[in-house]
């Protein structure tokens, strides 16, 4: 069986992470996004489970005691984090595992698991990122500048990253997200190489010893 990988898909606030995950999964069903867990507040539309696991602040921090997670990090003032047990399980069955985190846990994750690749998503330009946070109409006008000024720090790190994308149009994103996961699949390391090998030269191998112990 192929071996599963993890991806780490990073890029700020409003930068349209969610939209391309979204257009990804949708075209590679062996592409499982890992759902985070929060203290923030549910937005609207969100789901229980789908989006995020929405904690109380005391169960997020009793589960990190139990090193319940593979990284967190709290930002603007709430904690964020991957249950561990999921993310074990999809890669032994060979899937890979989007998780969609900032840069804190990113670098926990690398110093972990230094295997996982990294991926940043940029915007287009600070004046589309701030329209779609203001867009959003679910923060305060003080937690969206908090996001911008986190935004061009984060910027700056992400030169730590494997791979960078511009989200300058979705589909033109997602396919480029598409493409790394499929080089990703194709390396060697992560391929049943001897086998794959096996099973193309086997049949020919056999018959080679036996025309050369014939030669003989």
């Amino acid at each position: 069986m192929q071996r599963g990988f993890l991806l780490i898909l990073s890029g700020p606030s409003g930068a349209g992470k969610n939209t391309v995950l979204d257009a990804v999964l949708k075209r590679c069903p062996d592409v499982v996004y890992s759902v985070s867990a929060t203290t923030r507040p549910r937005r609207p539309m969100e789901v229980e489970g789908r989006d995020y696991f929405f904690l109380t602040r005391e169960e997020f921090e009793s589960r990190i005691a139990a090193g319940e997670f593979l990284e967190w990090a709290e930002f603007c003032g709430n904690y964020y984090g991957t249950p561990l047990t999921f993310v074990h399980e999809s890669l032994a069955r060979g899937e890979v595992v989007v998780m969609d985190i900032d840069i804190q846990g990113a670098r926990q994750v690398r110093e972990k698991m230094p295997e996982a690749i990294l991926v940043f998503l940029l915007p287009p330009t600070m004046a589309e990122l701030e329209k779609r946070l203001r867009g959003r109409s679910s923060d305060s006008n003080a937690a969206i500048e908090r996001r911008l000024e986190t935004a061009l720090e984060e910027l700056k790190a992400g030169v730590e990253y494997d791979y960078v994308i511009l989200n300058d149009e979705v589909e033109r994103a997602a396919a480029k997200l598409e493409a790394i996961i499929t080089a990703e699949r194709c390396r060697v390391g992560r391929s049943e190489y001897f086998q794959l090998v096996k099973d193309i030269v086997g049949e020919q191998g056999v018959m080679r010893q036996d025309d050369e112990s014939a030669a003989h």
